[in-house]
């Protein structure tokens, strides 16, 4: 229980910045440094409890490396779409009614792209600096994991919205930050990101 109740408070503040950052009045263009400094806080906080993955599709790739337990997945799943959901709820709160302007995909395809690419890195970085033997024991991985998603947040948020991360892309879409019609492209993208990077993590190392 203890897992699961870390997951959750990991993403809910995750998608709490989000929100409070992207959508008017926020950080502007400065958004993707509070977000990747909030993933990173949230990983050095709970990451020993309950591996810091505060995320659907790099719980799925640890899952595949062999370093998330089954019986873990689904509660997994629950607690962070849970903790998305309750975020975006706490955002409505705050902000004003109508503020958030939802990003309209002038193509699906970009955006899936995008969304596969930074998912695949961001949980290629996890499974190499928080689950490998030759990074055991560092004390840089919630940074390098938080600076992945504030780089993909940069690059790529203006194609699709910059989710990487199931529980985001639900979050993002309750919130009024992307349209529902567009959760299929961010979910398809972002769970082959995930497998992608699980295989190629396991052809690399596979010794491991």
């Amino acid at each position: 229980m203890k897992k699961y109740l870390v997951e959750f408070i990991g993403t809910f503040f995750l998608v709490f910045t989000i929100g409070s950052t992207v959508i008017n009045p926020g950080a502007g263009a400065l958004a993707p440094l509070a977000i990747g400094a909030s993933l990173m806080v949230m990983i050095f906080a709970g990451g020993h409890v309950s591996g810091g993955h505060f995320n659907p599709a790099v719980t799925f790739a640890v899952w595949m490396r062999g370093k998330c337990a089954t019986k873990d997945v689904l509660p997994y799943w629950i607690a962070q779409v849970a903790a998305a959901l309750l975020a975006a709820c706490a955002v409505g709160l705050i902000k004003m009614p109508g503020s958030a302007q939802p990003l309209a995909l002038a193509s699906w395809r970009p955006a899936f792209l995008v969304e596969f690419f930074f998912t695949f890195a961001l949980c290629w970085v996890v499974l190499n600096v928080a689950t490998s033997k030759g990074t055991s024991g560092n004390s840089f991985y919630g940074l390098a994991i938080g600076m992945t998603v504030m780089t993909g947040a940069f690059a790529v948020g203006g194609v699709s919205g910059g989710a990487f991360n199931p529980a985001v892309a639900v979050g993002i879409s309750s919130m009024g930050l992307s349209f529902w019609s567009n959760l299929w492209v961010l979910l398809g993208g972002e769970i082959l990101g995930s497998v992608v990077a699980a295989l190629a993590y396991k052809v690399v190392n596979g010794s491991d």
